[in-house]
């Protein structure tokens, strides 16, 4: 395993994280048994950076991983998130000082640890102030709850608000060859900022592994509702995931191992976290750091993109309506 700095801080963080979400939330039936051998091969690994977050499985993964976290706590660099709460009329986000205090320490105690070493709001308040949500998340750096902190899906805007009132490590939002928005400033920022960038759902949900037969997933799959399952964008993105994979047979790796070369190459403070609760795919997405591309590499992947653009939304509108835009 290589690594990579956090931010402006001397951690040094594996340059491929693990996103423990899969294991208790969104991604069908939940394998506690497989998911605990997965944490401890990512320690076999050198993979030192875990993310979870406290709605995932509603507080089950937090204590899932604490059951390896918490007797290697000295090997992990354990980033977690809060804000997302469920109402009577669905899931709202909530950035409130009072309800940062309450949900940072049911995360400590779901963890069976001391101090969460990076610390996210999972989304940004449009009802909060971005200063007044990060003010109160650095006086928990100060009560020595947290180590650093991370904001999530925010917008270049909040980040510079944020960032003025306490350092900001770490920008966790959606970035893979599919979901390139973040290109256009967010990823200047970080950089401008010495802000590390945290790419999540990396492989696309899978899309982009060329593994995924979207047509059999189950019920419980929550990708099963997303635009890009859908039948009006299935052919083009069977196509290229097709196409992406013939490149990546070329250069004598799988097409995660591609896909998320690719994102390393992007920026040295660019740390993605592909999810997983499977061994063998974490093994696979840690061989991405002996991958190495040139650039006739890079220009026949943007020619691929470019045969089949028409791969639909990351998001449902509704969904979408959420996203940082201020």
């Amino acid at each position: 395993m290589i690594y990579r700095t956090l931010g402006n801080t001397s951690e040094k963080l594996s340059a491929i994280g693990l996103g423990c979400m899969s294991m208790s939330h969104a991604y069908g039936q939940p394998d506690d048994k497989e998911s605990i051998a997965t944490l401890n091969k990512a320690l076999d690994l050198g993979i030192n950076f875990w993310d979870t977050a406290d709605v995932y499985g509603s507080g089950k993964n937090e204590e899932l991983i604490s059951k390896v976290l918490a007797p290697n706590r000295d090997k992990v660099f354990i980033a977690t998130k809060f804000g997302f709460t469920n109402t009577e009329n669905g899931m709202s986000f909530n950035g409130s000082p009072a309800y940062i205090k309450k949900a940072v320490e049911a995360s400590l105690k779901r963890l069976n640890i001391d101090v969460i070493d990076l610390y996210y709001a999972h989304r940004i308040d449009p009802n909060v102030p971005v200063e007044e949500m990060v003010g109160a998340m650095a006086e928990l750096v100060k009560e020595g709850k947290v180590r650093y902190l991370g904001l999530s899906e925010a917008s270049p805007n909040s980040i510079r608000k944020g960032h003025a009132i306490h350092p900001i490590s770490a920008l966790q939002s959606e970035y893979s060859l599919l979901t390139r928005d973040p290109e256009k400033e967010v990823l200047p920022l970080c950089k401008q900022l010495g802000i590390s960038f945290i790419p999540f759902s990396p492989l696309a949900r899978g899309l982009i592994t060329n593994t995924l037969n979207t047509e059999n997933l189950a019920d419980d799959d929550f990708r099963k509702n997303l635009p890009r399952y859908q039948e009006e964008y299935r052919r083009n993105n069977q196509n290229l995931s097709s196409g992406f994979a013939e490149i990546a047979v070329a250069k004598n790796c799988t097409p995660a191992q591609l896909a998320l070369a690719w994102l390393l190459a992007q920026g040295e403070n660019v740390i993605p976290i592909p999810g997983t609760k499977k061994r063998k795919y974490l093994e696979e997405n840690a061989g991405c750091v002996d991958v190495n591309l040139a650039a006739n590499d890079f220009e026949n992947i943007e020619q691929l993109l470019k045969k089949y653009p028409n791969t639909g939304a990351r998001y449902n509108e509704a969904a979408l309506k959420q996203v940082d835009k201020s």
